[in-house]
């Protein structure tokens, strides 16, 4: 059976450009209809947008937001890419399949608990000066 490199796999041209545009917007999609912590992202993300601009936050403030948000749902994307590619390998429990699902899941715990020590030094001025503080 003859092999084929990767290179000549990958070609090039406007063609391969937009249908690697459209696998990005099915894993988009598949995210948002199968796996719950996407929606909770997205609802926290409209709650801070919503909350940036009542308060008026500032450009840096915004940068760091919009910075942290996307690590959180990229990081919870790539999580579902381990966790799938696990499930296709083994539907076993095996003990190196939970170390790999369960170290993915706690890389977004951690972008999770970031994101969130970040909106607390960004809005906890605004909503103690906001309730006369």
């Amino acid at each position: 059976m003859p092999t084929v490199s990767r290179d000549d796999l990958k070609k090039k041209g406007f063609k391969r450009l937009f249908k690697s545009f459209k696998y990005a917007f099915d894993g988009l999609k598949y995210a948002f209809k199968y796996e719950q912590n996407i929606l909770v992202h997205t609802l926290a993300t409209i709650l801070v947008v919503i909350a940036g601009i009542y308060f008026k936050i500032s450009q840096i403030e915004w940068l760091a937001i919009i910075l942290i948000i996307g690590l959180v749902i990229a990081t919870e994307l790539i999580n579902t890419s381990i966790e799938a590619t696990i499930d296709l390998v083994t539907k076993e429990t095996h003990p190196l399949a939970k170390i790999a699902k369960d170290t993915a899941a706690a890389a977004v715990l951690v972008f999770g608990l970031t994101a969130i020590i970040i909106g607390f030094i960004i809005f906890v001025p605004k909503i103690i000066t906001l309730i006369g503080g």
